[in-house]
């Protein structure tokens, strides 16, 4: 799967399934990410220290890997988009997205890579290109490109009908830790307050022709807000993975031992 087969399973109503990458950087551990049936994985970069090159070097990694490579920017700016899409991502995740201005921005980055200043500002604001051919490469040069939205604060929800009025999102992301804080219960993700915020979320986006992501760390976390509509499926961490496996596993062994 790349980019635009991604984009066209969400298009037609269907689910994608992923993971967030929060310590992997050796391009070796690609090979097992492509055999256990990710369509693709968000690598984070907002809180996860990693330099460019060593960025650049995972992501060629994917190449072949059938996976869909997406970058979590650290901030929603144009200048973070194009450094992820040089590297080599297929996506950008844009974090804690408030206004319209800031999702113009980053999906003017993400969508008409390589064009600045004053030409993609006026394509954001009134669609006019700089002519026909441009529109056509630069359509072309950015067909596998995925523009993800992070809604993770009350503010952003509150604006969120005008935010996906913006051309060219492929989709909303939830972060449960920020959104739990913005409500005032922090990391309670049972209370109805949270949940029928990130309801509202999913329904709205929906309402546009657009998935959402809800990353959560447990599958039954995760379980119900794909019952919940969440097409976007982005379900725990590398880190989390490894080290719950590593605990059932040896837990399991220390009571065989226990017992002769």
């Amino acid at each position: 799967m790349n980019g635009a087969e991604l984009k066209a399973t969400l298009q037609a109503g269907g689910r994608v399934f992923g993971t967030m990458i929060t310590h992997g950087r050796n391009p070796r551990w690609v090979d097992a990410l492509g055999g256990i049936g990710l369509d693709y994985v968000v690598i984070d970069t907002e809180h996860g220290p990693r330099s460019r090159a060593e960025l650049a070097d995972y992501l060629v990694a994917f190449g072949n890997s059938g996976v869909v490579p997406i970058m979590r920017i650290p901030i929603p700016d144009s200048h973070y988009v194009t450094m992820a899409l040089d590297a080599g991502a297929q996506g950008i995740l844009a974090p804690y997205c408030e206004t319209v201005a800031e999702v113009k921005e980053v999906i003017g980055a993400a969508k008409w890579r390589p064009l600045k200043g004053e030409a993609v500002r006026r394509l954001m604001d009134t669609g006019e290109h700089v002519s026909d051919a441009s529109r056509a490469y630069l359509e072309q040069r950015n067909r596998n490109t995925v523009a993800i939205i992070g809604i993770e604060s009350v503010v952003a929800v509150n604006n969120l009908e005008e935010i996906l009025k913006v051309p060219g999102i492929d989709g909303i992301f939830v972060g449960p830790n920020d959104m739990s804080i913005s409500l005032g219960y922090p990391d309670q993700y049972d209370r109805p307050e949270y949940q029928e915020t990130v309801k509202r979320v999913i329904d709205t986006s929906e309402a546009h022709g657009i998935p959402t992501l809800v990353h959560h760390q447990t599958a039954d976390l995760s379980a119900y807000w794909v019952s919940q509509g969440a097409r976007f499926v982005l379900h725990t961490t590398d880190r989390r993975t490894l080290t719950e496996a590593y605990r059932r596993d040896f837990a399991a062994l220390r009571e065989v031992a226990a017992g002769n």
